[in-house]
């Protein structure tokens, strides 16, 4: 799996659907397809289920080219303020994986793609993932198919997140993205939708989607990523 850009966007809720939307449309206009990553909680009381104008969105674009990805239940840190997945056993993370397929099913958004929150899982979370549906699991570092027992080393690049979105971070994204496409590697850019309404952030998301076109990337979702059988689910 070389050359291949793959762009997602997390954070996607009612305050940030247009930020969103007007991304997705640029990228429409490039022929990029894109990786939704998704939540059924986020603080201040948000429920996806209740989101009707993004449900609505979200399953418009997966009956397109674009994928679905559960992004963690909640994202509420757990002990020592570690992201959602990052330190929790294999129990608790099967609980909140059951918990998020739930919503995402009824809310006819299923996916069988997981992408932990911050991008880090703990041993114990990977370990509930194929017991509980999921067959593949995207790391800050790499990309697993647990079905066919397989990786791909990549390396996210991006803003919100865990990613600073500061004018120096700009600029190392867009020169580590020209690094790795002109390589032939796999360019995997992520940006939370709220730092969408970011000139600078955007610009150089879409300077980097350019350059990595440019020497050869095929656009991708993280669902060409998966076997067949998570490819219909994606």
């Amino acid at each position: 799996m070389t050359g291949q850009l793959i762009v997602s966007v997390s954070g996607i809720r009612a305050e940030t659907l247009q930020r969103a939307q007007e991304f997705v449309a640029d990228l429409d206009r490039r022929e990029i397809p894109v990786s939704l990553l998704v939540s059924p909680r986020l603080k201040h009381g948000y429920r996806l289920a209740d989101d009707r104008p993004t449900v609505d969105w979200l399953r418009e674009r997966r009956a397109g080219d674009d994928a679905i990805v559960l992004h963690g239940y909640d994202q509420a840190p757990t002990k020592r303020r570690r992201a959602e997945f990052a330190v929790i056993d294999a129990h608790e993370a099967r609980l909140r994986l059951t918990a998020a397929d739930r919503v995402l099913e009824q809310t006819g958004l299923r996916t069988r793609i997981f992408a932990a929150p911050r991008w880090s899982a703990s041993p114990g979370a990977v370990q509930a993932l194929l017991p509980t549906g999921f067959r593949a699991n995207l790391g800050f570092t790499s990309m697993q198919n647990l079905a066919a027992g397989t990786a791909v080393r990549a390396r996210v690049l991006g803003f919100g997140d865990g990613f600073p979105d500061e004018a120096w971070w700009c600029r190392m994204v867009v020169m580590n993205t020209n690094r790795v496409a002109r390589r032939g590697g796999v360019v995997r850019l992520s940006v939370a939708a709220k730092h969408l309404s970011t000139p600078l952030v955007r610009r150089a998301l879409l300077n980097g989607i350019d350059l990595a076109v440019h020497h050869g990337a095929t656009p991708a979702t993280y669902r060409g990523f998966t076997a067949k059988p998570v490819i219909a689910a994606a």
